[in-house]
């Protein structure tokens, strides 16, 4: 399947950054996936019927909401494109319903980084691009935002 940006590329035009939604967006899939392995290793560890039965129920259910939260952080970052061209900003998210933000880069006023603690340890963070007569658009919880910015100003 192709890139968007790839297929609305003009004559001329080149890809200069592209970056996508950080990898935090597996953080309730992993912390869900560690809960169930320690319910399953406590089922092994006990010799109470019911609480080996209770631990493997319990490890199960977690185990389909940590498969649900993976599949969901996969679809969000797969559907999800942030690009700068020589001549734009692209972001595009969504499959089915889909979801475009493009300005041209000599409309573009400021770019502002919004970074918590844990975002700038682990190198993330919210944009927001501002455009002359183009509104403001914010790009939520995208990796290497201080880098996305730099290829946005750095003409």
């Amino acid at each position: 399947m192709a890139r968007y940006i790839d297929e609305i590329l003009q004559p001329g035009e080149r890809v200069l950054y592209s970056t996508n939604a950080h990898w935090i967006f597996y953080l309730p899939a992993i912390l869900a996936w560690i809960v169930a392995l320690v319910l399953f290793a406590l089922s092994r560890q006990t010799i109470v019927e019911g609480l080996v039965l209770l631990c493997l129920v319990a490890s199960g259910l977690v185990a389909l909401a940590a498969l649900y939260w993976t599949l969901k952080g996969w679809f969000h970052r797969f559907t999800t494109e942030t690009d700068v061209t020589n001549l734009r900003v692209v972001h595009k998210t969504g499959f089915i319903k889909r979801r475009t933000f493009e300005m041209a880069l000599d409309k573009v006023e400021s770019v502002d980084v919004d970074q918590t603690i844990l975002g700038r340890i682990l190198n993330y963070g919210d944009v927001t691009i501002r455009g002359v007569g183009e509104g403001i658009e914010t790009i939520k919880t995208i990796a290497s935002p201080l880098a996305f910015r730099s290829s946005i100003t750095t003409r």
